[in-house]
């Protein structure tokens, strides 16, 4: 092979990676969040509002920048197609964002392809690409940073990406934070652009909030924040942390709170990150940097009980760099050391990603959506309201307007849930008499059973038990060994 076509292998990587991912859009396996975001970014194409109930704004998405990026999807494909082309721009960013880190952390050709596709089909690098949340977009704007600004020492990125970094999640100001510390450490030297960059950031995002929402952070942080904030003392708060680590460190999610395959790979992880900065390479520089944002990132959401699985995502394969490396830079036996990653670690990942694809893909496109998908048909009239939680799948295909539990897209439970956190639900629906509520329980037997009974009749159950079946026998045996959702009442007011 000519020197010119190894030198363009990195690049055949990305196409085959994004390529071998696009298998993944056949199992509709797509975030409940997405969905949110991607109503907001309809509200705005229908009402010129950014919102989720029409003409009330309200930033009901974290993310600012993929509201936009989504608006302009649904603006050039339509709402009905614009899925699929905005989940494989998602992938081509994502995938782009790993053959700028491999030029960062690796030289030879071969390496960077080996590292792109094997980091891109592990369970986090599917799962931003195809699960419709901002990360790819969020990954490929902080390696674009790395190697354009500290690698390549363009003025421009500097002050350009930090801004969209931190309009697409205001939390990556713990990345910029990272980066910034590194570089200080490391140099020896404030570098003004960047702090300049983050300034314009911080301000840029605080002051759309403040001039738009007339808030400083995003109504989701403060709707989370109001719901989930619990007062524990210091062993409950240590437990918590414990039971979230089994769960949320690792790509692997198994059952109870110990995991022993997140201990192994943690350990591993830096045992190589310990053995590759011993080197003293150059790129020391850039392994430190997502090294311990990796850590920083994961240690601070978990000790906030932050119990979201896409907040760990991209810490969880930072965290993973250096094993990659160390193996594809073994001098001996190197092919043993890439057959054993693939065949103990890279192919069971990848084993399991694709059940639970299949699976969750079945418990949220093909019963969870049509929860929403049946509300459309049976609800003419779309102003009006269902109160429920989740926000996302049924809301965005019944299109009713929406009270959720948590307040992301409503922000009046909220002050129901100032008022009275105990009683927020039924206070809520006595105020507001919303026609239509989705609930987990039985609202009919309970303590406000009697006002359930008086004004709302039960219109459909919905059970997960009753969408596990398939004519592939393959797809039933993955819907029955992993069963995805949860069984809904829906109930309809029948009198004031």
């Amino acid at each position: 092979m000519s020197e010119t076509k190894i030198s363009r292998l990195p690049i055949y990587a990305v196409a085959t990676t994004v390529l071998f991912k696009l298998l993944f859009l056949l199992t509709h396996y797509i975030q409940e969040d997405a969905f949110i975001t991607w109503r907001v970014a309809q509200n705005l194409l229908d009402y010129g509002v950014i919102g989720f109930n029409g003409d009330t704004k309200i930033s009901a998405s974290t993310t600012h920048l993929y509201v936009f990026v989504s608006y302009f999807f649904n603006l050039i494909f339509g709402k009905e197609h614009f899925i699929e082309p905005l989940l494989i721009f998602n992938s081509i960013l994502f995938t782009i964002g790993t053959l700028f880190l491999s030029n960062l952390v690796l030289k030879n050709p071969w390496h960077k392809a080996i590292f792109i596709f094997l980091l891109g089909i592990l369970p986090p690098g599917i799962k931003i690409s195809i699960l419709g949340m901002e990360y790819g977009i969020l990954f490929f704007l902080e390696m674009t940073l790395l190697y354009y600004g500290f690698h390549q020492q363009k003025k421009w990125a500097f002050i350009i990406l930090p801004i969209l970094i931190l309009f697409t999640r205001i939390d990556t100001v713990i990345f910029l934070g990272i980066v910034f510390l590194v570089d200080l450490f490391w140099n020896k030297k404030i570098r003004w652009n960047y702090v300049l960059g983050g300034i314009l950031g911080v301000l840029t995002t605080v002051a759309f909030n403040w001039f738009y929402f007339g808030e400083l952070v995003n109504n989701t942080i403060v709707a989370k924040k109001l719901l989930y904030d619990h007062s524990f003392n210091f062993q409950q708060n240590l437990n918590y942390f414990i039971i979230s680590f089994g769960n949320f460190w690792g790509m692997l999610k198994l059952p109870g709170n110990f995991n022993i395959i997140t201990i192994v790979v943690l350990i591993f992880e830096l045992v190589c990150f310990i053995y590759l900065i011993r080197q003293r390479d150059k790129r020391n520089y850039f392994l430190w940097m997502i090294f311990i944002f990796g850590w920083a990132k994961q240690l601070i959401f978990l000790s906030q009980k932050s119990l979201f699985d896409w907040y760990y995502w991209v810490p969880q394969l930072l965290l993973f760099v250096p094993v990659l490396i160390f193996v594809l830079e073994q001098k001996e036996k190197r092919n043993w050391w890439i057959s054993s990653l693939a065949v103990f670690y890279i192919l069971p990942m990848l084993a399991f990603q694709t059940v639970h694809s299949i699976a969750t893909g079945n418990g949220e496109w093909n019963y969870r959506r049509t929860i929403g998908l049946f509300l459309n048909t049976y609800e003419k009239d779309k102003n009006q309201w269902i109160l429920l939680e989740p926000a996302g799948y049924v809301p965005y295909f019944s299109g009713l307007k929406t009270i959720d539990e948590v307040g992301l897209v409503d922000k009046q439970i909220q002050a129901e849930a100032i008022k009275d956190k105990k009683h927020y639900w039924i206070n809520t629906v006595e105020k507001r008499k919303p026609k239509y509520l989705l609930s987990y329980d039985n609202l009919f037997k309970g303590k406000d059973a009697e006002y359930y009974q008086i004004h709302y009749k039960l219109l459909k159950e919905f059970r997960v038990k009753d969408h596990l079946k398939s004519n592939n026998k393959i797809l039933e045996k993955i819907y029955i060994l992993k069963p995805s959702g949860t069984d809904y009442n829906l109930y309809e007011r029948v009198r004031d």
